[in-house]
C-alpha cells in the first residue's frame, strides 16, 4: 500500500484545521475552502475531523502516486515558503518557482492554486517518473 501522506503531519495541520489546512493537505480542496471560510464549519467540523483524519489519510494513500517527491514535503514548502516558490522548485519545476519568487507567488493567484492541486502536481511528477 502507499504510504503517501502523513498522519502526525495531518494532526499538525488540525491544529489549524478551523483553516482547512489539513483538508487541503488531503486532497480535498473544496471543503478546505468552505472550512477556510467558515472556520471549520463553526468549529464542530474541525472538531469532527479529529476522528476523520486516519480515514482522510487511507483514502489519500490510495488516490494519490508514490515516488521520488514526498507530499509533506512539498506541503510543508508551500505552507511557509509558498509566497517564494520553493515548493515548485523542490519538484523541478524552476521557471515558475523563479516566477513565483519575483511576483510574491505569482501574486498570490498561483498559490491559491497550488493549495486546490498541489496533491495533483506531487503524484503526477512521481507517475512520471515510473512511465
Amino acid at each position: 500500500m502507499n504510504d503517501t501522506h502523513s498522519k502526525v503531519i495531518g494532526y499538525i495541520l488540525w491544529i489549524f484545521g478551523f483553516l482547512g489546512a489539513h483538508r487541503f493537505y488531503y486532497g480535498k480542496p473544496v471543503t478546505g475552502t468552505i472550512w477556510l471560510f467558515t472556520l471549520g464549519l463553526f468549529g464542530i467540523g474541525w472538531l469532527i475531523d479529529l476522528f476523520l483524519i486516519p480515514s482522510m489519510d487511507r483514502e489519500a494513500d490510495l488516490r494519490f502516486n508514490t515516488g521520488q517527491y514526498d507530499y509533506s514535503v512539498a506541503w510543508i514548502l508551500l505552507t511557509f515558503l509558498g509566497l517564494f516558490g520553493v515548493h515548485r522548485m523542490y519538484m523541478g519545476k524552476w521557471l515558475t518557482g523563479i516566477l513565483y519568487l519575483f511576483t510574491g507567488g505569482f501574486f498570490l493567484i498561483g498559490l491559491i492554486y497550488d493549495f486546490w492541486t498541489l496533491n495533483d502536481q506531487v503524484s503526477i511528477k512521481n507517475a512520471k517518473r515510473f512511465s
